[in-house]
């Protein structure tokens, strides 16, 4: 695809709604994504307000040998890091945005930008909630074409398991609608697939009747680390799929924005959600509650506040990541993390976290995310507050993810990679293949630059 020269970029792009080129006011806002660890620089940035104009924009960068980049809020933005976008349009989703709720068919049709957070605000009163992730802030369309893990996932399984349809904008500017009934090929390649095959516009999913969860954290000092991290892991051999819970080693800076129970201390946390009556969450729990945590706040609440369980930051922040699927956690693993991150670790590491699969998230569903295949999905986070630290948190992130990389079942997560990977680092072969094909189909000249490559 031959890559166009500025004079064309600015007279094929100018009149198209939303478009902001260098030197527009507006552009270097545009081009922030929410990691703001990366720097972008796009030949241009559209932020669409409707399907028409998605469309205008598609057509233009169609025309002109330009590739498109949809974007909702850039949590995945690292994965563009050191790219070439020089012949690349942004498209941020995030001016695009909307929920109608049914509550009757117990639905919703959520527009291509829309945040979780808003779903969630919409679903509450109707005493429904969604399967959506750990923060409020991740949009709905980016976070279920990785597949979508749930805070409540042990029960009900991916998120993508809970689509009804989804509408895209196709390379060749056409509104498709794909579902179980229509282009289907396409519907089993976007429930896990990835971004690879279309702009999402809406996205039609389930709902569940949950008014009010079981939810919340336990924290120690991460001195105690050793004991509760050993009781938890062995805890999640018995557990039941109504409970879903992560443990994370966490290290946090003396800085006055944050809490005083988290600011300047390294503590260890155990958060989640338990779709049980309060009788039998508090007997799910009791071996946990048993070790003395410092602060214990689970209890009832209402579904839309399980978005603030698993203490996410509540606004756009530089970090860089690294993760794995881990097959098992023996006591040999359980070593190798507590080396890594438990308390006389020396390490850069802000997060070393650890999320208990298993449960309905193992029982395959027909979508390119079939299951996520193993016991625990291991996540390790960076903080990087200045640019000069972007290289050592790549290090320190891939190095503890490579210590347990012996225990890994051999694929990853979408959702938590943030590096650019290929296909072959989430699928098997077979799936791999078919996911090819069907990209070849509705994309053949490659418009879309999604955050992993097929």
């Amino acid at each position: 695809m031959s890559t166009p020269t500025t004079a064309l970029d600015a007279s094929a792009l100018r009149s198209i709604p939303g478009i902001l080129l260098p030197g527009d006011p507006g552009y270097d806002a545009a081009r922030t994504p929410w990691n703001l660890a990366v720097d972008l620089h796009p030949a241009a940035v559209a932020v669409p307000r409707d399907v028409d104009e998605v469309a205008a924009v598609v057509a233009a960068a169609s025309a002109h040998g330009l590739r498109v980049a949809p974007q909702s809020t850039g949590h995945l933005a690292l994965s563009l890091h050191g790219l070439d976008l020089s012949n690349t349009v942004l498209l941020r989703m995030h001016r695009f945005t909307g929920v109608r709720v049914d509550p009757d068919a117990r639905t919703a049709r959520v527009l291509g930008g829309t945040l979780w957070r808003d779903v969630a605000a919409a679903a509450a009163p109707h005493g429904l909630a969604a399967l959506h992730g750990s923060a409020g802030d991740v949009a709905v369309a980016g976070y279920v074409v990785g597949g979508g893990l749930s805070l409540y996932g042990r029960r009900h399984g991916l998120a993508a398991g809970h689509v009804r349809a989804i509408e895209v904008v196709t390379a060749d500017g056409a509104l498709v609608r794909a579902s179980a009934d229509e282009h289907r090929d396409l519907f089993w390649a976007l429930r896990g697939g990835g971004g690879g095959f279309g702009v999402v516009v809406a996205v039609e999913i389930d709902l569940l009747p949950i008014a009010d969860v079981v939810a919340g954290m336990l924290l120690w000092d991460l001195s105690h680390g050793p004991e509760v991290l050993r009781t938890w892991v062995e805890w999640t051999k018995t557990a039941p799929e109504s409970a879903t819970t992560s443990l994370r080693a966490m290290r946090f800076p003396p800085i006055p924005e944050l809490p005083p129970f988290l600011s300047g201390r390294s503590l260890v946390v155990i958060d989640g959600a338990v779709l049980e009556e309060d009788e039998r969450a508090a007997e799910i729990l009791a071996p946990l509650r048993a070790l003395g945590p410092e602060l214990d706040t689970f209890t009832r609440i209402p579904a839309i506040d399980v978005l603030g369980v698993h203490m996410d930051p509540p606004a756009p922040t530089p970090g860089i990541s690294d993760h794995l699927l881990l097959a098992e956690l023996p006591e040999e693993a359980v070593a190798v993390f507590l080396s890594v991150a438990g308390p006389d670790a020396e390490t850069s590491l802000m997060i070393a976290e650890l999320r208990h699969l298993e449960g309905a998230l193992a029982r395959p569903i027909d979508a390119a995310l079939a299951t996520l295949h193993g016991r625990f999905a291991l996540f390790t986070l960076a903080a990087v507050p200045v640019p000069q630290l972007f290289e050592l948190g790549m290090q320190t992130t891939a190095d503890a993810a490579s210590a347990l990389r012996p225990w890994s079942s051999g694929v990853a997560y979408q959702n938590f990679s943030d590096r650019r990977e290929e296909a072959s680092a989430f699928f098997d072969v077979e799936t791999r293949d078919r996911l090819v094909r069907i990209r070849e189909q509705y994309d053949p000249a490659g418009l879309w630059l999604a955050a992993h490559d097929l």
